[in-house]
């Protein structure tokens, strides 16, 4: 597995992940980021034997791509978790849904059940037993002919919750085979992207800033993205993969 490295210290690696790749390894038995950054650190780090610490920090779904940070010691681990659990690890997410959502901006509160049998999540009434509160923000960034491309602020972390919240408003992710969004966007990649992280780095508690536009594919192609060379140095917090997208209308073809 190529491992796309936008930025490696001593102790954390924040890479891109790969659409329909596992971020760690789970009952698919496929190949996944989690051990191929191990095998990365043990071919590339061979003044140390007996295997590289690569820690989990987060997740993001299989089907989901786009920037994320291992940590590559157990105190940058813990430090890191901590920061999620206090609210200060932000991130940000970019999709391209269906159609045109009613506001341009707008907190969704929702109560979802997920069916683990068939790993499906629905939104259900507040007293349903099991049902957990979703709460996430999204903000219209662009329109295109059929798409809209959002921004996507998560309060909450619940399973497939951008792909349920968005289907739920009438605005379905482009691509998305569960919950509505292959009417239009039949096969192609759910167009779910984690698009900027930010973090207090664990140990020099420098502020790192990372973003990381999605791929020139379709129905991404809808938009314009301002791409930058990759910047990957030591002493810069503030790592960019592009700028903020202007819209860029294709022709309904296209999609």
């Amino acid at each position: 597995m190529e491992i796309q490295t936008i930025y490696e210290d001593n102790h954390i690696i924040v890479v891109i992940k790969p659409q329909n790749v596992p971020c760690c390894p789970d009952e698919s038995g496929d190949p996944n980021l989690l051990d191929g950054i191990k095998f990365y650190l043990d071919q590339n780090e061979t003044n140390k034997t007996g295997g590289r610490f690569c820690g989990l920090v987060h997740r993001l779904d299989r089907v989901t791509g786009g920037v994320m940070v291992y940590a590559k010691t157990s105190k940058a681990a813990s430090r890191l978790s901590q920061q999620i659990r206090d609210g200060t690890f932000k991130k940000k997410y970019l999709a391209v849904v269906v159609g045109e959502p009613k506001h341009r901006e707008e907190k969704l509160t929702d109560y979802l059940l997920k069916n683990e049998t068939k790993n499906i999540v629905s939104v259900v009434p507040r007293a349903t037993v099991g049902a957990k509160r979703a709460e996430m923000t999204y903000k219209v960034l662009n329109i295109a002919k059929q798409v809209s491309l959002v921004e996507i602020i998560l309060l909450t972390g619940r399973s497939h919750q951008i792909r349920v919240q968005m289907s739920n408003a009438g605005n379905p992710v482009f691509g998305d085979t569960k919950y509505g969004g292959d009417k239009l966007g039949k096969g192609w990649n759910l167009a779910l992207w984690a698009n900027e992280l930010v973090f207090t780095h664990p140990i020099t508690q420098d502020t790192m800033r990372f973003i990381v536009n999605p791929p020139e594919t379709v129905p991404w192609t809808s938009f314009e993205f301002v791409r930058k060379p990759r910047l990957a140095k030591s002493n810069q917090a503030d790592v960019c993969h592009g700028q903020k997208p202007v819209c860029n209308p294709q022709p309904e073809e296209s999609l």
